[in-house]
């Protein structure tokens, strides 16, 4: 049965991956459009809502199932280390990233107080409906100076958009498709009967509301069936839950963030891979906790207990570890070099390892 489950976890992880980048943002991109909202606030908004919708509907889910409560915030604390130690490890190896420093700087001190939150709240294990305002008002602070940046602070910055990410997925797609084999003709098959669901937003971009419902009508089922076979694998191991949601589910749901972030890596554009990296990990916290808790806690009146008992380490090396990375930028001038991309890799596996000895 183990087998089975572990199948089932990477068959739901490559759905996900490929419902998010291919067909959510590609509607998100349409709507952030329509909207007329700056590159900053967009990118900070809908470009985090649809790499980090995995992590956000699990998180959810979660809270909605008695008993599975830990499951939603282990993956949120074990994306944001995969997301720093693996995305900007991964990135750095397939290029040397020269980073701008001005956002960096700004986005690595929200990330940083988005940590110091989420330690303050955890401290008595319970979670109040007042915390969970800070939380998404703190995000709302976020993009408050995203969206004034540009007024007080001048630099070159590329301009990268939602479509860019979703043209990138779309060549490798291409790619894919001139490949032969059983893994890619699978694939393949896969892909063609997702996509038959979805209308032609190419065609037809005036349907991109029918893309986005239906978007998250499989995002929200495969969420579901995410949480189940991560509690029946856990029971069949014998380990918490939140050891699984740590690692497994939070390397698996961060699919889409890693694979945006490799293929601009790939054209050369790290800065935009870190970026990706560091703010979704600000939506994570502050949006994907916040949001699920307080409407738990505005529908049940009662506190959301955190078992945090497994959860503290982790978010302390979390803290320490963005620490490290700022003061290794500081220290190479805003470059990532090939070997401090293995570094942070290595540190991932090293992290996977303590992980899973707090189960035993």
């Amino acid at each position: 049965m183990l087998i089975l489950y572990i199948l089932g976890l990477v068959l739901i992880f490559y759905l996900l991956a490929k419902i998010c980048e291919q067909y959510f943002v590609s509607s998100l991109d349409i709507f952030a459009k329509k909207l007329h909202l700056s590159e900053d606030v967009a990118g900070a908004t809908f470009m985090a809502i649809g790499s980090s919708a995995p992590e956000f509907f699990t998180a959810l889910i979660a809270v909605l199932k008695v008993g599975s409560e830990q499951i939603g915030s282990g993956t949120i604390v074990g994306s944001a280390i995969f997301n720093i130690l693996v995305i900007i490890g991964a990135s750095a190896v397939i290029a040397r990233t020269y980073l701008t420093w001005q956002p960096v700087i700004r986005d690595i001190v929200f990330y940083l107080l988005s940590i110091i939150v989420l330690l303050l709240t955890f401290q008595d294990g319970k979670i109040t409906l007042i915390e969970t305002l800070l939380y998404i008002s703190s995000y709302a602070g976020y993009i408050i100076v995203l969206k004034y940046w540009p007024r007080f602070v001048s630099y070159k910055e590329r301009k990268d958009k939602l479509a860019d990410v979703v043209s990138a997925v779309e060549k490798e797609d291409e790619v894919l498709e001139k490949r032969h084999g059983l893994f890619s003709n699978v694939l393949l098959f896969i892909d063609k009967a997702l996509g038959a669901s979805f209308p032609d937003l190419k065609k037809k971009p005036s349907l991109y509301p029918v893309t986005f419902g239906i978007s998250i009508l499989y995002i929200i089922v495969l969420s579901w069936f995410l949480v189940e076979i991560a509690v029946l694998t856990a029971h069949t191991l014998g380990i918490p839950e939140v050891i699984i949601a740590l690692t497994i589910l939070a390397a698996g749901t961060s699919i889409p963030d890693l694979l945006s972030s490799i293929i601009v890596a790939r054209q050369g554009r790290g800065d935009m891979a870190v970026s990706n990296a560091v703010g979704s990990n600000i939506f994570d916290i502050l949006i994907c906790l916040g949001i699920p808790w307080f409407f738990y806690i505005s529908v049940t009146g009662k506190h959301m207990v955190v078992a945090t008992e497994n959860l503290i380490s982790s978010i302390l090396l979390l803290f320490f570890t963005v620490i490290v990375l700022l003061f290794l930028l500081l220290l190479r001038k805003f470059r990532i070099s090939r070997r401090a991309g293995f570094l942070l890799l290595v540190l991932y596996i090293g992290y996977v390892v303590y992980a899973i000895s707090l189960a035993y």
